[in-house]
């Protein structure tokens, strides 16, 4: 499993390398996108209901992605209408530079067996936290390995994010990453930023997000300057208390991690000013939303 991890972790590299310079900057402009198209089967596990989001289980996409449960962009709705969840289902997968979504999607008369185990579980029924709420203080292993809190950065707004190293959809993990390199270039910009900030990008895969593999990931983004931005992982049981309140699915499994977009400010006391769903969000918004969260006064 370790081997088919690094190879992802290859195949991960490669195609974000694809929309970058030939420096690595991650903010640099993607060329005219490429895109790779696969066949896959799986199982309809959730849709939204405005059927643009789909979450399926699915049979591993040889040299992309291994089996597991994730959502997945779909680029018509309507071919989604009719198809009950728990369905068995074809689609295609487009894969571009900075994109990805399903097409041709069609219910499959024949049950697909043999899908290895990725159980699609329900949220805890854990009160979700609100602005304004003072978020608990949850122990991370930082990228030089030591421990780190949400109260080691009391008296600065925090910006922080969850990603796997692993990720292999570009729109999905890597943005966050380029999204936090490019807010940072802009606060450090700004001539009415704060005195004080953080960026803070959380690993929710501690099996294989070592810090030593966090620090090769974390430089090619962030380059070898730590300077308001570090990575750190979340060990399961801080996972168990903090993705609940977050309203953060987060199904870590043999196969790898299925999981959805959480973006959030905290203001200088630990409290929650700003949540950002998904990852339609622009780094502008999340530079304001720090500038903000700085000017709250304790209560």
């Amino acid at each position: 499993m370790i081997m088919n991890r690094l190879i992802l972790s290859f195949v991960f590299l490669l195609v974000v390398m694809a929309g970058c310079k030939k420096d690595s900057q991650p903010n640099a402009a993607a060329e005219t996108p490429t895109l790779k198209t696969f066949d896959v089967q799986g199982i309809l596990r959730d849709l939204s209901p405005d059927h643009r989001i789909a979450t399926i289980q699915h049979h591993s996409i040889p040299g992309f992605m291994p089996a597991m449960t994730m959502p997945f962009n779909v680029k018509v709705p309507q071919e989604c209408d009719g198809i009950e969840i728990g369905s068995d289902i074809t689609f295609k997968l487009v894969v571009s530079t900075n994109d990805h979504w399903i097409q041709d999607i069609h219910f499959l008369a024949l049950r697909i067996e043999n899908i290895p185990s990725s159980a699609f579980l329900p949220r805890n029924n854990v009160p979700e936290l609100k602005p304004g709420d003072l978020l608990p203080d949850y122990e991370f292993t930082a990228e030089d390995g030591s421990k780190i809190h949400f109260s080691d950065f009391h008296g600065r707004p925090v910006a922080f994010t969850f990603f796997f190293t692993s990720c292999p959809l570009p729109d999905y993990c890597p943005r966050m990453s380029k999204n936090f390199f490019e807010t940072r270039q802009l606060m450090l910009a700004m001539t009415n930023a704060p005195a004080n900030w953080q960026l803070l990008s959380i690993s929710f895969d501690p099996g294989f997000d070592t810090p030593e593999v966090l620090t090769g990931y974390a430089n090619f983004y962030r380059g070898g300057d730590t300077n308001r931005w570090l990575f750190a992982v979340a060990s399961t049981n801080t996972l168990a208390g903090i993705a609940p309140r977050l309203d953060l699915m987060v199904l870590p499994n043999s196969m790898g991690v299925t999981h959805n977009l959480r973006t959030v400010v905290l203001d200088p006391q630990g409290r929650i000013f700003r949540e950002f769903d998904g990852n339609q969000w622009t780094p502008q918004e999340l530079a304001d939303a720090i500038v903000s969260a700085a000017q709250l006064l304790p209560k």
